[in-house]
Order: C-alpha cells, then sequence, then structure tokens
C-alpha cells in the first residue's frame, strides 16, 4: 500500500499527523518555505546566483518552490536525479556535480541534453573530456561543462592549477563543449561546528580556488560560472566574494549536523528545522526507556543519533536498537506516544522514503513523492 493509499483520506483534518502510520517523513510546510525564502534573500542580497542541491530533497514539489523563490535551477548528484526532476519540462537548469563516465551514462547525458534548454556537467579527467566531445559532436547545441576542482579531498576533480588549465584547453578542441566555468566544493569543511575555525579553513580553500581561476584566466579561459559552497560556508563564502553561485541544499530542511553549527558567526540559527521523522512508541515496559519504531531502516546513521524535536524532553538521549527499533531513555512515554525527530543526515535518510508527509502544525496538508528516491545512477 502506497502512501496515498495510506493516508490520503487524513488530508485537511485536523490533528491527522498523530494518525500517520510510523515512522513518516514529515515536511513542516511553513518552516520549509521560510527557509527557502531566506537562503533565496540572502544570495540575492549578496549578488549571488543560487543553484540549490537537489539531493538533499529528491523532489520536484520542493526544485518548484525554490525555483520559484529565485533560483536559476538545481544541482544533480546523479545522472538519474536530473532525469526524474525534469521529466516533467518544469525544472529547465540543471548542473550534475558527479562526472558522467561510462558510455550508457554518456549516451543518456546527451539525449537529457537534448531535451533540456539549459543542462551542465561538471569534468575532471581528460578521457571523459573527450568521451564527452565526440557524444556531443552531432548535438544541436554544445553541452556546457564545468572543470570540478579538488579542494583537497581528493574524491573528484583536477588536482591543480596546472591540470585545470590542461583540462580547459583539451575542452576548447571539442566543437560538442563549451566551458562554462568551475566547480569547487568544500565538503570537508561544511560540518566544522565553530564559525571562526570554518571560516580559516575555507579562506585557506578560497585561496587556492582564486589561484585556479587566475591560471585560467591567464590562460585565455576565465570562468564565467564559479559554483560551489554549501550551506554550513554560505555565509563566508558570500564574503569571500569568488563564487558566482552557490550550491547550498541542506538549509531547506537543517539536519542535526547542521543545526549543531555556528553558521552565520553568531551563535544564532539563520534556518529551521524544517524535516522530521515522526515515529511511535512500540513498547515501554521499562521506567526510564521507550522503546520507537524507527531504527537503521528510518533514519541514516552516518551522522549519529537523532535529536528529539517533540513528544519527549528535547535532551532525551536516543539509541539506535535495530533495523527497526530506536530507545528514548526518558522516564513518563507511554505506548503509542509519538516522538518527532530531527533526522541527522537529511539527505540519506530522505532516500530511504517514497514520500513526504507535509504538515501545516498537526494537520496532514499534502503528500509529496520523494521523485528521485533511488536514482543512484
Amino acid at each position: 500500500m502506497n502512501d496515498q493509499q495510506l493516508h490520503g483520506h487524513l488530508l485537511g483534518q485536523q490533528g491527522s499527523r498523530r494518525a500517520l502510520n510510523t515512522p513518516v517523513l514529515v515536511i513542516e510546510r511553513d518552516a520549509l518555505q521560510r527557509n527557502i525564502e531566506r537562503m533565496a534573500a540572502f544570495a540575492a542580497a549578496a549578488g549571488l546566483k543560487l543553484r540549490p542541491h537537489a539531493k538533499t530533497h529528491k523532489s520536484l514539489d520542493i526544485a518548484r518552490l525554490q525555483i520559484a523563490a529565485g533560483a536559476l535551477g538545481v544541482c544533480c548528484a546523479k545522472l538519474g536525479e536530473a532525469e526524474a526532476l525534469t521529466e516533467g519540462g518544469e525544472v529547465e537548469g540543471v548542473l550534475i556535480t558527479s562526472p558522467v563516465v561510462s558510455a550508457p551514462a554518456i549516451t543518456r547525458l546527451i539525449a537529457l541534453h537534448g531535451r533540456m534548454a539549459r543542462l551542465m556537467a561538471a569534468v575532471d579527467h581528460p578521457d571523459n573530456v573527450r568521451a564527452l566531445g565526440e557524444a556531443a559532436a552531432g548535438a544541436a547545441r554544445p553541452l556546457d561543462v564545468l572543470i570540478d576542482i579538488d579542494p583537497g579531498i581528493r574524491r573528484t576533480g583536477v588536482a591543480s592549477a596546472a591540470d585545470a588549465v590542461s583540462l580547459a584547453r583539451l575542452i576548447g578542441q571539442q566543437p560538442g563543449l563549451r566551458l562554462c566555468g568551475v566547480q569547487f566544493y568544500c565538503g570537508a569543511q561544511q560540518h566544522i561546528a565553530d564559525y571562526a575555525e570554518r571560516r580559516a579553513a575555507i579562506e585557506e580553500r578560497t585561496a587556492y580556488l582564486a589561484e585556479v581561476i587566475g591560471a585560467l584566466t591567464q590562460a585565455g579561459a576565465p570562468p564565467r560560472i564559479v559554483s560551489g559552497g554549501g550551506t554550513g560556508t554560505h555565509h563566508i563564502d558570500a564574503a569571500l566574494g569568488v563564487f558566482t553561485e552557490l550550491q547550498v541544499g541542506s538549509y531547506v530542511f537543517m539536519d542535526r549536523q547542521y543545526a549543531e553549527c555556528d553558521l552565520a558567526g553568531d551563535c544564532g540559527q539563520p534556518f529551521e528545522t524544517a524535516l522530521m521523522v515522526d515515529a511511535r512508541v512500540v513498547s515501554a515496559n521499562s521506567p526510564r526507556m521507550a522503546t520507537l519504531d524507527a531504527g537503521f531502516k528510518a533514519l541514516a546513521t552516518d551522522g549519529g543519533p537523532p535529536a528529539v524535536v517533540a513528544g519527549a524532553p528535547t535532551d532525551a538521549a536516543f539509541h539506535f536498537m535495530g533495523d527497526e527499533h530506536g530507545a528514548i531513555v526518558t522516564p513518563g512515554l507511554a505506548l503509542a506516544d509519538i516522538v518527532s525527530l530531527q533526522v541527522p543526515h537529511c539527505d540519506p535518510t530522505v532516500n530511504l522514503y517514497d514520500a513526504y508527509h507535509v504538515v501545516r502544525g498537526d494537520t496532514l496538508i499534502d503528500i509529496w513523492p520523494v521523485t528521485a528516491r533511488g536514482r543512484s545512477r
């Protein structure tokens, strides 16, 4: 039974959130909208374009809201995400941030390019540039590409300014490709909790990015687009003035990892918790502990345990108790009580669910599919 069949009859009924089958992925609609509008206003005030990362939410409904608020398009980590989110033609501006290298995937990429007005792909290797150039040679227009620059984590990206210049020259030799700029994402720095420490780390990496941009400019390939940044560093990225667009993602939801960071240097929090997993007490036989129906299959575990938002004391400790269960260490919970949990890491948690249950207060107002769930290739 799908989510519409389970819960469609609850739409609009006051208090219907408590009647949802659990565990369930819940969005606070008004908090989500405020987060989207705050980031859009921040980017506009800083003179930056906004290209939010859809790997966070994998949702056409949320992408629509971001674009309506001023985003020029979205980023997708994987080709499959881009295919899913653009199927209806509503999302036109997409940057695929991970390399697309296999022959079948390149065929799909060129087909997607033919169906879209604005598609860009990140590249970091000469062999991939040649393969993309050959595949795009017969297209109606060149495929736009960004050179991915390694920020030091050795995951993807060219390893030096010299390599960036060499790749730019090779791209210039491919009639099917057009170089539009560079991509630079400092993932390792996003969750440094202390603002001053995070700023120092980003200042050092941004100085390196500026060196690469300088080398490209001197070589006759100045980047028109400098895309990158993230929720954890957006405030610093804007102040440093090197990026032209931000790839922020998790700000829409504010998971526990980002909520623990001082994002703006004022010990406040510019964004609200908008995403939760509601879980239900299924066993309450211990006087100081209750068992919930949310375990490893309901919450991503790479970011540690979730935090309690409502239904139990916010300082109550959560412990994973297996695939289907978690424990809340606190007295007073009764069988069937609902506990709302702030997810530890939103992106992989979202990928565990088929749908968002959108609420306003305690009322279910909509059910949105996780459009690109499982589209990891």
